[in-house]
């Protein structure tokens, strides 16, 4: 019973009768940091984005020692819980070493998976941004404690990621045969006699070679109490036999989006050959991947035809009056900017979930804003370092707006034409304004200046927090997007479908370019390539194809209007 009750505690049930779901009710997982007691909303939830340039090093992440992962009498019963399919465990395996303090009991193991009909991928974990087919948790209480003694340790719970990767021609496993034969579309727990073991459905993975981090339980009440451990080396499996986890319980997308690491440290394993440098980079001389080679990147779009940045030439923009005015929703909210990030290439400011929104403008959605950053060249005075150009004229800086549509997932928005929309405004420096030593960098205090200019220099007040790449700072100043944008003219503005500007260079991109620049001090621009300590970072300028740059001053003509209607309401999958 105890047994019983802890597996159902531990997943898939949630307190004071509380419904949560991935998909068809008001909690989907957008919704889970509202719910009452819970702690989705917290600092280190799960599942993350293991970026492999990010990660450090663990030499005190040894090897594991498992104890019965070979027995095959440990598998109790097996349930569709209306969730995902789950299998229970006896109280008969133990697993201690990897860095972990103390012994750890396995208590069942579950998966989660996307749409396998629509070769839709669904393990939480990402990997580079990489999704992988499923994704199998066994979770682990911690040896000799009660449940309620887990929940409350963060180190009381420790679960082990596997991915899955669906193979289309190796032959089926009998192990995988047999615990798929067990999948019921009901939610009736059937007993599991068959002859398997958790090292016959782990198979040939190298379990020297995982990643560790602090994190949650992936479902609510998404307790902040698990040590995680995602191992690199998928478990390959016929497609087939994985495709009947979706067919016959008829639940698909059952995986959490990716949460925020929030400041918060990944470690690899020694065995883990992380990348020697970053792996892309702009300048060639930096890294193997210079942006000429962006192409060859894993899962890369980088060499499509509708890539972004281009050159703007304003006489041959295509005038239209669908392009009318944006809505701005939440633009002046003082504190919805939630935290400042080094990533390596930029500076990114995190706005806090689904406060800020875009509208309007032809979009033909509301897109909900998800951060915004900067592009620059150097530190010299006459540095040139925005990503578009007017005209073949570069600016000194470049600020990135990027949003979703907010009817779509992220994962979804990036494989959908119109999915992103990114606002990018030039930044030039302010009439009048002279160098400055930029080792004089602003403090987070109150200005008397202009609202625009104490704005940047509040913002600029961070970067000496973030010098050391992958670092994160709380952003707790009062602060606006409109503070930032001043009184620049935002109904005057370029338009066109393009792409990310960094790999994976998803075409995903509804692009606007507002004509009239942010006005800012030499001193503060020169901040950011002075304190991050790396230069150029911008894309160069992409060949336009046979698309059309459309302008929103002026009236338009019937084949224009046409023309742009297809151009913004047309969703083509990439």
């Amino acid at each position: 019973m105890y047994m019983l009750l802890t597996v159902l505690c531990l997943s898939w049930a949630i307190a004071d009768g509380s419904e949560w779901c991935y998909t068809g009710c008001v909690n989907t997982p957008s919704k889970w940091p509202e719910i009452e007691g819970g702690h989705c909303g917290g600092n280190r939830q799960s599942p993350i984005n293991i970026v492999r340039t990010n990660v450090k090093k663990g030499e005190h992440l040894g090897n594991f020692t498992f104890v019965n992962f070979t027995s095959q009498e440990v598998f109790d019963n097996i349930v569709n819980t209306g969730e995902t399919v789950k299998v229970n465990l006896k109280k008969m395996m133990e697993f201690q070493g990897g860095g972990l303090n103390g012994t750890y009991i396995p208590v069942q193991f579950h998966f989660h998976w996307g749409e396998y009909d629509d070769l839709h991928p669904g393990s939480e974990h990402l990997i580079d941004g990489k999704r992988y087919d499923m994704e199998m948790h066994i979770v682990s209480l911690k040896k000799g404690y009660s449940l309620e003694q887990a929940l409350a340790d963060p180190e009381g719970i420790a679960v082990l990621g596997l991915l899955i990767e669906a193979n289309e021609t190796m032959s089926k496993s009998e192990p995988w045969i047999n615990l798929t034969s067990h999948i019921m579309n009901s939610t009736e727990a059937v007993n599991l006699t068959d002859a398997i073991s958790i090292s016959d459905l782990i198979g040939e993975v190298d379990l020297t070679r995982f990643y560790r981090y602090e994190g949650s339980l992936t479902t609510p009440m998404c307790n902040e109490a698990v040590i995680w451990t995602v191992f690199e080396e998928p478990i390959h499996v016929s497609a087939d036999l994985l495709q009947l986890f979706s067919t016959i319980t008829k639940i698909t997308n059952i995986y959490r989006p990716e949460q925020d690491l929030k400041g918060r440290k990944v470690y690899a394993s020694p065995s883990v050959k992380l990348p020697s440098a970053h792996e892309w980079c702009y300048d060639k001389h930096e890294c193997d991947h210079g942006q000429e080679l962006w192409y060859t990147l894993a899962h890369s779009f980088c060499g499509g035809t509708r890539q972004s940045p281009v050159d703007i030439t304003s006489k041959d923009a295509m005038v239209n009056d669908l392009l009318n005015s944006f809505n701005f929703k939440n633009f002046d909210h003082k504190n919805a900017i939630d935290s400042v990030i080094n990533t390596g290439h930029t500076v990114k400011c995190v706005l806090k979930d689904g406060l800020v929104e875009v509208s309007g403008g032809g979009l033909g959605h509301i897109y909900s804003v998800l951060q915004f950053h900067f592009h620059w060249a150097d530190v010299s005075s006459d540095s040139r370092g925005s990503e578009h150009l007017l005209d073949s004229k570069r600016f000194p800086m470049e600020m990135h707006i990027v949003t979703k549509r907010k009817d779509l997932t992220l994962d979804e928005a990036l494989m959908t034409g119109n999915g992103l929309a990114v606002l990018g405004f030039f930044i030039e420096m302010s009439d009048g304004t002279k160098s400055s030593n930029a080792e004089e960098t602003p403090n987070h205090e109150e200005s008397s200046q202009t609202t625009e200019t104490k704005a940047w220099k509040l913002l600029s007040g961070y970067l000496s927090d973030i010098q050391e790449i992958g670092t994160e700072a709380k952003f707790t100043s009062e602060v606006s997007i409109d503070d930032l944008l001043g009184d620049v003219d935002r109904g005057s503005y370029y338009r066109y479908n393009g792409s990310l500007t960094t790999p994976s260079c998803n075409e995903a991109v509804v692009w606007t370019i507002f004509k009239q620049p942010i006005q800012v001090e030499q001193s503060l621009i020169q901040l950011f390539p002075t304190k991050m300590e790396y230069h150029n970072v911008y894309r160069s300028a992409q060949d336009l194809h046979d698309r059309t740059i459309y302008t929103s001053t002026a009236a338009a003509s019937n084949l224009s209007t046409l023309l742009v209607v297809l151009l913004l309401t047309c969703a083509h999958v990439l």
